[in-house]
């Protein structure tokens, strides 16, 4: 037995469907063809642009000698933001402000473990010539896996390995 009863209302709704997916495609495929014509000269190449995916790599932060790590990352990741606070330290924030009452700070993973910032909130603990690579997490789908730790953001921080 099937769940849906035959009958000239069935037979109807799925010509009916039938006639508007073919539309349908047209339509999708039309406007994204059309939001892509053509390219603008004055846009910033793809080196120049803050990375949509939320990445730093090694050769980024070699290229930046003396510049704090979390600099580097506000520079080159959208939606970061570091400012001083009023002791001196650091603040990293992602997507701004999350908690009233609560730590605003992200949480940060090296090497896969949980890694709490040095004081005043800086990474002055992790060497930059170590680091291999830097992502940032700041959508919920992808911070989700993190749970409640994760509200934040993640900064992901893998290190270079040993060459045996």
């Amino acid at each position: 037995m099937s769940s849906l009863r035959e009958g000239p209302i069935s037979s109807f709704a799925a010509c009916a469907a039938r006639a508007v997916l073919p539309f349908v495609l047209l339509v999708g495929l039309t406007s994204s063809c059309a939001q892509r014509s053509g390219t603008r000269r004055d846009e910033p190449t793809r080196a120049d642009r803050p990375s949509p995916a939320g990445s730093v790599s090694a050769n980024t932060i070699e290229k930046e000698p003396g510049k704090p790590i979390e600099e580097i990352i506000a520079a080159r990741v959208a939606g970061v933001v570091v400012t001083r606070t009023s002791d001196g330290g650091i603040a990293v924030h992602i997507r701004g402000a999350a908690s009233f009452y609560g730590n605003n700070q992200p949480l940060y993973i090296l090497d896969g473990m949980p890694f709490v910032p040095g004081q005043n909130g800086g990474l002055t603990g992790i060497n930059p010539n170590d680091i291999e690579s830097i992502r940032v997490l700041k959508d919920a789908a992808e911070t989700s896996m993190y749970g409640s730790r994760g509200a934040n953001g993640v900064i992901l921080i893998k290190t270079k390995k040993p060459k045996p």
